[in-house]
């Protein structure tokens, strides 16, 4: 079992309060653009997302905490995450991904 950090929170809670929900930043057609589409790009939309192997954005609920939806940098490979932000706000920059990563790193040298 793991903790995830909730920036609604601001604090680290088990694994087994949170739901995952799919792709962050995943912008949904506007009306206009769903009349246009065909059932085929529909269907891709509705159904096919990137399933990046390694660090990509996900949608995570704390639906046994504060009950509020937040967006985290994880990487699918060994299931560690690398840093949670709150919904609304940008998708993080290699260079914040990256500064996360090495705070991680001092924080697990010093414990």
């Amino acid at each position: 079992m793991f903790e995830i950090h909730c920036p609604y929170c601001n604090e680290k809670r088990s694994e087994i309060e949170f739901a995952y929900a799919g792709e962050a930043h995943y912008v949904r057609p506007t009306a206009q653009e769903q009349t246009e589409m065909s059932d085929e790009d529909w269907s891709r939309y509705m159904f096919i997302r990137d399933n990046i192997r390694g660090e990509h954005a996900e949608r995570w609920w704390h639906n046994s905490g504060c009950n509020m939806f937040f967006n985290a940098i994880r990487d699918t490979v060994t299931d560690k995450f690398v840093m949670t932000y709150k919904m609304g706000q940008p998708r993080r920059t290699e260079t914040q991904i990256e500064a996360a990563r090495k705070n991680n790193a001092e924080q697990k040298a010093k414990s």
